[in-house]
């Protein structure tokens, strides 16, 4: 509890060693919460760390309940207009200064205490993006919809036989990067939408990335919903824009150098 009093109310004087990134859009009846347990596990561990909520231009009070908090170490980055979860997360991520970098859903269908699995994998440099899967081996997945299973197995074909990722889930809204990978990735991203997450996962790829996936707890959360005709839409448009941007070289363009800031220790785009 003494460490939690002290994340909330004394601000970092440095870079902290991890950061999370929260997207959010119209979570009223939920952020407050899923702050609060994001807030009590991170601050029982050793490391320093921020938390971001990247708000997608919400309409409800979701941004007003997180300022009423008054949390000094987090950061809201409030949007004017929705431009979609994958321009959230981007402008999240990209704000971040922690050397590990977590994206995670707001709905929490993978609880906050498994970012330790993820990050067993990252420290050392084992891997410089670690997905979250609810399909490899030894996942444990609670209340999963029948659309949702549907979607995801065609989905996965799609991405092993198109794309060559050898990955059981692109999608899992739970996922660690290294700062240098987080901040080279997402300056190259161009999808904005629900598919940015494979879209991420095939530049680390073409990159020459070191991709863990491990396995973890899911729980499909009251509220979460998928329209598997608009989402499958979307994919296949997605996917051709994917192709596109690599062919044209996109995912090869020269990245702004990452710098630290003299005075706090900061990273800043050069």
């Amino acid at each position: 509890m003494e460490n939690y009093r002290r994340w909330a109310s004394e601000p970092l004087t440095g870079p902290p060693v991890v950061s999370v990134v929260i997207p959010a859009y119209n979570e009223e009846w939920r952020i407050v919460p899923t702050i609060g347990a994001i807030a009590s596990h991170m601050s029982s561990r050793r490391d320093t760390w921020e938390l971001i909520v990247a708000d997608d231009g919400s309409t409800d009070t979701t941004c007003e309940l997180i300022r009423e908090l008054g949390l000094v170490n987090l950061r809201l980055l409030e949007a004017e207009e929705n431009g979609g979860k994958g321009s959230a997360v981007r402008r999240g991520m990209l704000a971040a200064r922690g050397d590990y970098v977590l994206f995670a859903d707001a709905d929490q269908s993978t609880p906050i205490e498994q970012f330790d699995l993820l990050l067993e994998q990252i420290v050392g440099g084992a891997a410089d993006v670690v997905v979250g899967s609810r399909s490899a081996e030894g996942a444990d997945v609670a209340h999963k919809s029948p659309v949702r299973k549907i979607f995801s197995a065609g989905l996965n074909t799609i991405v092993r036989r198109g794309f060559g990722l050898d990955l059981s889930d692109t999608q899992c809204g739970f996922k660690l990067f290294t700062a240098d990978a987080a901040h080279r990735l997402f300056h190259l991203q161009q999808i904005d939408g629900f598919s940015f997450d494979l879209e991420i996962l095939y530049i680390a790829q073409r990159l020459g990335m070191k991709i863990a996936e491990v396995p973890v707890g899911w729980v499909d959360a009251p509220g979460s919903t998928v329209d598997a005709g608009k989402v499958a839409l979307r994919f296949f448009t997605d996917f051709a824009r994917i192709r596109i941007a690599d062919a044209r070289g996109i995912y090869r363009r020269t990245v702004p150098a990452r710098a630290r800031d003299s005075a706090t220790g900061a990273r800043t785009a050069a």
